[in-house]
């Protein structure tokens, strides 16, 4: 069942909590909300069965967490906070894609994070890369131009991932979601700074995972966020497509919640 909390910003964030024990707290990256990740929700329900409390939610300006104005990365991590606090006050974030950046900018910024269980972080280009692909985005949004700042946002994804969405009809409605993700450009374009010049702060445990099948550059972006952090462990898991299992993965959740926890 949906429920609602108001951040300290005022936005109201949607989510769904399931169980009780030491927390998770999943943080998609862009795109999905909880209506469209049933592998994100499956997992849930299945680390709440293993002992867990989990949270999913709707990050601000997608699904049942409508917001207004500007979605940047600061507003997302109060939003982020405003989760955690739902989940006891302190949680292990799981983040997916640039969820990932967004979940190591919450450590490095001293919520209550009690460890990151990070999917498939989309790092690696250099520093000076990201940060100009992340200005774009952000001109082309503060213009007014969705299309072209989706066109941006997705340049370097398979291509028929983009293909398949300006074949919609309802590709104007889909590019408009854009504006949600001014905060995964702003994040991806931090951690990548932060790798580059050794400043990535984050003192809890980290868990960077990524695919059985996967691209090439998932396993090394792996590797260099284990390399900046002295508690790192990577790990190989079932999955493909930029996803996991969810019964495996709820499982090494579980674990790796209740050894932070502990």
């Amino acid at each position: 069942m949906t429920d609602h909390a108001t951040t300290s910003q005022g936005d109201r964030v949607a989510y769904d909590l399931h169980g009780t024990g030491p927390a998770l707290v999943f943080v998609t990256g862009a795109g999905p909300d909880r209506a469209d990740d049933p592998i994100t929700a499956e997992t849930a329900r299945r680390a709440a069965d293993a002992g867990l409390t989990t949270v999913t939610f709707d990050r601000l300006g997608r699904g049942e967490s409508p917001a207004e104005g500007r979605l940047d990365l600061d507003r997302e991590l109060v939003a982020v906070a405003a989760m955690i606090e739902v989940a006891g006050g302190s949680a292990v974030l799981v983040g997916h894609s640039s969820g990932c950046s967004v979940s190591l900018r919450a450590a490095a910024a001293g919520l209550p994070v009690t460890g990151l269980a990070l999917w498939e972080a989309p790092l690696g280009d250099p520093a000076a890369t990201t940060q100009a692909w992340a200005d774009e985005i952000e001109r082309l949004l503060d213009a007014g131009d969705t299309e072209n700042a989706m066109r941006h946002y997705m340049k370097d994804m398979p291509p028929e991932w983009l293909a398949g969405m300006e074949a919609s009809p309802d590709w104007p409605v889909l590019a408009s979601t854009v504006a949600a993700y001014r905060a995964d450009a702003q994040s991806l374009a931090w951690a990548q700074h932060a790798l580059e010049d050794g400043t990535l702060d984050v003192t809890v445990p980290v868990l960077a995972m990524y695919g059985t099948q996967t691209f090439p550059e998932m396993p090394v972006a792996a590797a260099s966020i284990v390399a900046q952090v002295p508690k790192g462990t990577e790990k190989e898991m079932p999955g493909a497509m930029h996803s996991w299992e969810p019964e495996p993965m709820a499982a090494e959740l579980a674990e790796f919640a209740r050894a932070c926890a502990g």
